[in-house]
């Protein structure tokens, strides 16, 4: 083969990654998606874990006020800045709408269940379930939490709904119950785990951070860390998506505290940051909001917990 000829196959051979990139529409692997206020945008994570960045908005076609993603970062539900709710599917770059089926209660603040197949929209003192995620949004109870519930979750059937209201934390299920769980002060957290009805309750003021096993039946309750300073001022609580760590950010302490519920054991993960929430995306728990600083992120896959971080988007 001549010299040419071996060059022609070369400028091919590094050609052919780049075409079959295009063809299939692929910009780069995507690590989740989050609601940047300041531009009242929804933008992904793009890249590979220590070299991620801030991508672009996504585009729904109106403007937003809100945006909540699943845990499972395939659904987003998106309210207008005309005040109106939508569903969307999210897959890589595309959007794609879904039919809300009735659900006609504009939510404030939106909690999904921790596989992502329900979730719970809250406005003003009223909590609405609704189930079939992600595919078929469907309207579920209704349930009265007082003035404005605090910190609130639904479980993964949508059977339950656990929040915390007028000084305790509450249970109500699909049969009209609405029951106490415990006594609780204020700030105190709820969470449930993946796939059942055992949950967590995070009581800074007062039992420290509990975990419920089957709180639609026996509710049995183990204390698995006192209210001391690890877990001061929590700002999040959630299960890995195996149900087998349990995770509480804590504002005042910079850090999350990492619990085992099966053996009792218990770390702690500092951040050069004052966590704001613990939301999860995917193998991911997000501590802060998009701004002018890092965006900081827990990383739970994989072996050991760590932090990384996503630099702030540029300035357009």
């Amino acid at each position: 083969m001549t010299t040419r000829a071996w060059l022609l196959l070369g400028l091919v051979s590094l050609a052919a990654p780049v075409l079959v990139g295009q063809q299939g529409g692929v910009g780069g692997p995507i690590a989740g998606y989050v609601f940047d206020r300041s531009a009242r945008a929804l933008r992904p994570i793009l890249g590979i874990p220590g070299a991620w960045l801030m991508g672009d908005p996504l585009d729904f076609g109106i403007d937003l006020a809100s945006a909540y993603v699943s845990p499972r970062q395939d659904l987003a539900v998106v309210v207008g800045a005309d005040g109106s709710l939508r569903w969307f599917r999210l897959n890589s770059r595309a959007v794609s709408g879904l039919t809300s089926n009735g659900i006609t209660l504009v939510p404030e603040r939106v909690a999904f269940s921790p596989s992502g197949t329900a979730a719970a929209l809250a406005a003003g003192g009223r909590v609405q379930v609704v189930t079939g995620l992600p595919d078929a949004p469907a309207p579920g109870r209704t349930v009265d939490a007082g003035r404005a519930p605090g910190s609130f979750a639904i479980s993964d059937d949508g059977a339950l709904l656990l929040f915390a209201a007028r000084g305790s934390i509450r249970v109500a299920g699909t049969a009209g119950e609405n029951r106490k769980l415990m006594d609780a002060g204020d700030g105190a957290l709820v969470a449930f785990a993946p796939g059942g009805h055992d949950a967590a309750v995070a009581d800074p003021a007062g039992a420290g951070v509990v975990l419920f096993r089957d709180v639609a039946g026996a509710a049995t309750q183990s204390v698995l860390a006192p209210p001391d300073d690890s877990v001061a001022a929590p700002v999040g609580l959630a299960f890995s998506p195996d149900g087998r760590k349990l995770y509480v950010a804590s504002s005042a302490a910079r850090s999350v505290t990492v619990l085992d519920p099966a053996t009792g054991e218990r770390s702690a993960i500092a951040c050069d940051c004052a966590p704001a929430g613990l939301v999860p995306m995917g193998n991911l728990l997000r501590l802060t909001e998009p701004g002018a600083g890092p965006l900081w992120l827990l990383d739970a896959g994989g072996g050991k917990p760590k932090m990384v971080f996503v630099p702030a988007a540029a300035v357009q």
